[in-house]
């Protein structure tokens, strides 16, 4: 299970690797959108986003679904397991940056400590 949830994450990894394809999945988590409007809100070819939205399907971060002509894409299953493992790290460094913050601030109030007594 562990390889399986590292495999999931490398290959959303990979596919979020992409300018394009990061702002994509920032607009199917707003709403749910076809390829074209898609295609036309990122300013390529219908071709170029559906290679863009292959790499995402294949990823699990996005589905679609065929109506008429129309191709649908949303969220996937995957996307809220990469968000839950961004989140979890992100609170991780936050804390450690918070840390590091702390100690530059002690360092500052010592530094003019040490400046006043050497008058």
């Amino acid at each position: 299970m562990v390889q399986y949830k590292a495999a999931t994450l490398d290959a959303s990894f990979a596919a979020l690797s992409d300018a394009t394809r990061r702002g994509v999945v920032e607009q199917l988590a707003r709403a749910d959108a076809s390829i074209s409007d898609l295609a036309d809100r990122f300013r390529m070819t219908l071709t170029g986003m559906k290679k863009h939205v292959g790499v995402l399907e294949k990823a699990g971060l996005v589905t679609t679904r065929k109506v008429g002509r129309v191709r649908t894409c949303r969220l996937g299953s995957s996307a809220p397991e990469v968000s839950a493992w961004m989140e979890r790290y992100g609170r991780l460094w936050e804390a450690r940056f918070n840390a590091l913050d702390q100690v530059v601030q002690d360092l500052m109030v010592e530094e003019r400590s040490n400046d006043r007594n050497d008058r």
